[in-house]
């Protein structure tokens, strides 16, 4: 019993000062900050407002400014049925048990656990005496268990990695739900648009149908020549084969819509309704520093993530390069039927050892890797946080420069169903040929064309210039993320416990405000 005690009392002691000795190695991973980045001051072209005139929150849900019912409903229908963000939702999960597996290697682990046990019967003769026969068993169990002490942070690196990771994973499906929520509403109004664009071609269809119609009257009558016939005919029958074309367009864009929803190709109900006009944007009031409006991206905040990830991996390797130290139990337990040998109890515990001494260089080119991705990582943020400011600034210029092309385009319309006004007036009374009307007729299709694809235009900016600012993305708890039917289907073939339910990190919502959250 002395023995026993003086070995407990020498684990508990080398447990002790083992703790005590323990370092973390590797750098401690800071976000990095681009020194452009703070002196980025762009006016956005004149659409900075005040603090007063709104909240950068407002960007969660942007798209509720387009009071449209049938635009709410595909969005949200997108955020619970789209596959993409489902695959996105399980990668989050996925990250979570790679956590948790992670985590487990901090606490003692079972090495070994085995029993065996074996019965023998013969059967003996020499030909001279009655055979005889005899058995016998024996039997043996042990349990041996290990732990090996963090002394260099391999663990605790790992851990932060894994922990990182599961951050990035997080970051980069609300990044999905941004490019899905801008996707849906840029086609939801394409869509429209091409119904606008099909309505005006059909308008203009008709009426330039009426005119070939009264000039086939007049030559038929003598009163005009073939050449304006032939004229009216074609610029007819042009306008009429643009239709064919924007209805494929439409389909397409159906189609496209569909595949966000996770539907296949067919009609969607929620874009049956007509549309008399694409809505008319306010001017857009955009508050906060553009630099904080860069870095609460999800996907500037998932490369800053996986830069971090990377950091803890130089720990990691670098704890390599020293001896591992782990402390060991064992119980055994043996015996046999004979009585040959008493039945024995062992144990044994004490603390051991290793240390990858000829390694020939691996471990540091191991290291070296690392640090090599780190950078690799590093170099990718610093490009993520050029390429947002730069969607940004892109954006920004389209929606400024599509409402001033969008005001121009009004007047050159108006002044189109003027002239063909005048022209059509001029013909009647005999001051001008029916050339002129035919010309003032394509203009007039021309313009209210422009004007439409313009407004359409100015629209895809407004939608592009939210994108680029990470508006869009809602918190979402793993339940959000993973359909119901989906969930009772990995339940069935694993036990998941808790971790279906489990709550995901907010930490990243102060990115909302434009604070970093790292």
């Amino acid at each position: 019993m002395k023995l026993f005690s003086y070995l407990r009392l020498g684990f508990m002691g080398l447990t002790g000062a083992a703790l005590m000795g323990c370092t973390t190695l590797g750098p401690d991973y800071q976000e990095p900050e681009p020194t452009w980045l703070a002196e980025w001051q762009p006016e956005l072209y004149g659409q900075r407002g005040s603090a007063g005139e709104g909240s950068n929150a407002d960007l969660s849900d942007w798209w509720f400014r387009f009071d449209d019912p049938a635009l709410n409903t595909l969005i949200q229908q997108v955020l619970e049925q789209n596959l993409n963000l489902q695959v996105a939702g399980l990668s989050v999960l996925e990250a979570r048990a790679r956590l948790g597996g992670v985590e487990a290697l901090r606490f003692p682990q079972s090495q070994q656990l085995g029993a065996s046990a074996a019965y023998i019967r013969q059967r003996r003769s020499d030909g001279l005496l009655p055979a005889s026969e005899d058995s016998f068993g024996s039997y043996d169990t042990g349990l041996s268990v290990g732990w090996e002490l963090d002394f260099w942070g391999r663990f605790a690196r790992g851990i932060e990695s894994a922990d990182a990771a599961f951050m990035a994973s997080i970051a980069n499906q609300r990044d999905l739900q941004v490019l899905l929520v801008a996707q849906t509403a840029d086609i939801y109004y394409a869509y429209r648009t091409t119904q606008l664009r099909i309505e005006i071609a059909r308008k203009n269809a008709a009426i330039q149908k009426r005119s070939f119609e009264i000039t086939q009257q007049l030559f038929d009558s003598g009163q005009e020549s073939e050449l304006d016939l032939q004229q009216a005919r074609t610029q007819y029958l042009a306008t009429l084969a643009t239709i064919p074309d924007l209805e494929r367009s439409r389909v397409q864009l159906r189609n496209a819509l569909a595949v966000l929803l996770a539907r296949p190709p067919a009609p969607i109900s929620e874009l049956q309704a007509e549309v008399k006009a694409l809505p008319a944007m306010e001017p857009l009031a955009l508050t906060g520093i553009p630099a904080k409006l860069v870095l609460r991206r999800p996907d500037v905040r998932a490369s800053a993530w996986q830069a971090g990830a990377q950091s803890a991996q130089i720990g990691v390797a670098k704890a390599d390069l020293y001896p591992a130290l782990s402390l060991f139990g064992s119980f055994g337990w043996s015996g046999d039927s004979l009585g040959v040998t008493r039945d024995g109890l062992t144990f044994a515990a004490g603390p051991a050892i290793s240390w990858n001494i000829f390694d020939y260089g691996r471990i540091r080119s191991n290291v070296r890797v690392q640090d090599a991705r780190l950078q690799q990582a590093l170099a990718a943020f610093d490009g993520t946080v050029l390429q947002a400011a730069r969607e940004i600034d892109d954006a920004a210029v389209a929606v400024i420069k599509t409402a001033e092309a969008g005001a121009v385009l009004s007047e050159s319309r108006s002044a189109a169903e003027r002239a063909l006004e005048l022209a059509n007036r001029r013909y009647r009374e005999g001051y001008a040929d029916f050339q002129r009307v035919l010309d003032a007729q394509r203009s007039l299709f021309s313009q209210a064309e422009k004007e439409l694809v313009n407004e359409g235009a100015h629209i895809s900016a407004v939608i592009m210039l939210y994108k680029a600012l990470g508006g869009g993305w809602q918190s979402q708890s793993l339940e959000d993320m993973i359909p119901p039917n989906v969930r009772e289907t990995m339940r069935g073939r694993v036990n998941w416990g808790e971790q279906l339910e489990a709550e995901v990190p907010v930490v990243l919502d102060d990115a909302q405000t434009g604070e970093s959250s790292q």
